[in-house]
């Protein structure tokens, strides 16, 4: 903890370590051991430079990458595995099992669970990932239940469900709404309740003429 600053009511348990030039604005809940865990029984880290705003809870057993910005009021279970330079915003959930790559942007209110994230994906508000194909309780959920996988540079609009098992190929942009209930080719464009293949991503145009379509800049691709 040395070099972190902890601003107001922070409940940190044993088995923490945050890395050097992080805040962490209470109140917050900080190394919360899982059900059936005591505390010290697994351990949470948290990189460099990390920024934690009030009324988040971070459960042990995750491991956070260096530059994570959170919004208020997130929540992030145990097992997850989360990059560098991520930001996950307000209200956000991120229950177990996610794996979440570098350059991240999660937007507030939305919810993941065992979802496999690449690099540099958008994901937009009120996002819903699901992973249980026949809620509830199921004795064999641990075998069968799975999130979605989305690959690197994926743009996902606001308000979308993806179903559980489907795979965003890389590169593609969902709108905002749609409901993806099965796999998406690379560079595609989803719209739609269930989604389909509008066009390519490359099709797209820049509304202000400003670039010959979309998304060519960092980290996306540079103009030729």
């Amino acid at each position: 903890m040395k070099g972190v600053e902890v601003k107001g009511d922070c409940k940190i348990y044993a088995g923490v370590e945050i890395g050097v030039g992080s805040v962490i604005e209470g109140p917050c809940v900080i190394g919360k051991p899982p059900l059936g865990r005591k505390e010290g029984d697994l351990m949470l880290r948290i990189g460099r430079n990390a920024i934690i705003r009030p009324f988040t809870t971070i459960y042990a057993g995750t491991v956070i990458g260096d530059e994570f910005q959170g919004g208020q009021c997130i929540s992030i279970r145990e097992d997850n595995v989360i990059g560098n330079n991520v930001v996950v915003g307000t209200s956000a959930v991120i229950e177990p099992g996610n794996r979440i790559g570098n350059g991240v942007r999660i937007h507030s209110g939305c919810f993941l669970e065992r979802v496999t994230v690449g690099e540099f994906v958008f994901i937009g508000p009120n996002t819903v990932f699901t992973d249980d194909p026949h809620p509830m309780k199921c004795p064999r959920f641990d075998e069968c239940g799975k999130g979605a996988t989305i690959e690197n540079f994926v743009k996902i609009g606001a308000n979308v469900t993806v179903l559980p098992f489907v795979k965003i190929g890389r590169n593609s942009l969902i709108g905002a709404g749609s409901v993806v209930s099965k796999d998406v080719p690379p560079d595609s464009v989803v719209v739609g309740n269930p989604g389909k293949v509008v066009k390519k991503v490359k099709e797209l145009n820049c509304r202000h003429g400003w670039f010959s379509h979309p998304y060519l800049w960092p980290p996306y691709e540079e103009e030729k």
